[in-house]
């Protein structure tokens, strides 16, 4: 028996020599998707923030929770993610978002349900995943709020909104939404959080914002992985 435990022992440690992978981030050995040092950077780059935005919700302020600023370790994690085939790096980042939102005095609401800002079939099928509905799977994870997957559907393809002027945003993103399944029957009774990994001028959630109350639900907040940091005045 003891030699057996040993023998044991000694074919895990050699097995774990090949089955080391590489920090996605950064290239250096680990057993995990992130080395200790890029795993430390991202957790202590947050910066959870909640921002009120009535101007783009009327006739109610909306809370706008942002967990970190879109620049650095934290933009490279979103874009590896996304433009890298790197999903794993949304388990750590939906996680801590999570974390911080239950820290913040936000209004409490029983009956709240997280709908992913969705991609258009397309661009879902080129990339394999929407980062957004991986991001908010994890989020609920540690919330244990339900996620409602297919709760808004894209139904237009869309340009990239990046270089695009504000009204050209809304443009872009007119009659790009259609609610889902779930909502289209009449009988949600709850409110919305709805989750995307960047929140830059507000175009998007607006958007989705306007669809899901035309269908009579409501929306309580936006979740954000990050958003670039305020311009000065």
């Amino acid at each position: 028996m003891a030699n057996t435990k040993k023998f044991g022992a000694i074919l895990k440690g050699f097995l774990s020599l090949f089955l080391k992978s590489d920090c996605c981030l950064c290239g250096r050995p680990t057993e995990t998707s992130l080395c200790l040092y890029c795993h430390r950077q991202l957790h202590a780059s947050q910066f959870p923030q909640v921002l009120y935005k009535d101007d783009l919700f009327p006739p109610s302020k909306v809370p706008v929770f942002i967990w970190a600023v879109y620049g650095g370790i934290v933009k490279r994690a979103i874009t590896m993610m996304k433009f890298e085939n790197q999903p794993q790096l949304a388990k750590p980042l939906g996680e801590w978002a999570a974390e911080a939102w239950l820290k913040q005095p936000l209004p409490a609401d029983a009956n709240l349900t997280v709908v992913p800002i969705p991609l258009h079939p397309k661009k879902l099928k080129a990339r394999g995943f929407n980062q957004a509905e991986l991001l908010a799977e994890h989020f609920c994870s540690v919330t244990n709020l339900p996620l409602c997957r297919q709760g808004l559907v894209r139904i237009r393809e869309t340009e990239a909104q990046f270089g695009l002027s504000a009204v050209q945003r809304q443009e872009n993103l007119r009659n790009a939404f259609s609610v889902g399944k779930s909502f289209q029957k009449g009988k949600f009774s709850g409110s919305v959080l709805l989750f995307d990994d960047i929140y830059t001028t507000g175009s998007t959630v607006r958007v989705a914002v306007e669809t899901l109350r035309a269908a009579g639900v409501p929306v309580s907040g936006v979740i954000a992985v990050a958003a670039p940091p305020p311009r000065s005045k």
